[in-house]
């Protein structure tokens, strides 16, 4: 299990290291609350995804699919609610498909699916973060006198 959290973590560091040439991705302009709300979201999925790893390398059924549940459709802080009007519809579809694909990570859990399923689930659920990633970026949009922003930090 250990193995398969460190070649995640190996590709995603890889991945970006390789990167290469400008950034085509579509710039998301947000004010700095949408920023660091979105930002909060997306290291909520993050904490979560690795707390669902760590309780299936335990194969701790329960725990995974209290995790899950959290990232789930009903996750407290999730942003399509007062966002709508300011996201491109595409990345509210896939927004909501990383939601719907953890209700479903937790519904198996709770059937008793085994650990290899639950790991495919969640390499889907992770592949809709990766594609969303693919194609947008997080900017800000400046204030008065300012440049907008493009891209983001994750030292936060």
């Amino acid at each position: 299990m250990k193995k398969i959290i460190l070649f995640v973590l190996a590709f995603v560091v890889l991945t970006s290291a390789m990167a290469e040439g400008v950034d085509q991705r579509q710039a998301l302009l947000l004010n700095e609350m949408q920023r660091d709300h979105l930002l909060g979201e997306m290291r909520l999925l993050l904490t979560g995804t690795g707390a669902i790893l760590e309780a299936l390398s335990q194969e701790d059924m329960a725990a995974a699919a209290r995790h899950a549940r959290s990232l789930g459709m009903e996750m407290p802080h999730k942003m399509e609610g007062h966002m709508e009007d300011v996201m491109p519809e595409q990345f509210m579809r896939m927004g909501m498909a990383v939601h719907q694909a953890f209700d479903k990570i937790a519904q198996d859990a709770e059937s008793g699916k085994d650990t290899r399923h639950m790991l495919q689930q969640l390499s889907r659920a992770l592949g809709h973060c990766t594609a969303c990633h693919a194609i947008y970026q997080i900017g800000t949009q400046p204030s008065a006198g300012q440049k907008a922003h493009t891209g983001h930090s994750h030292a936060q």
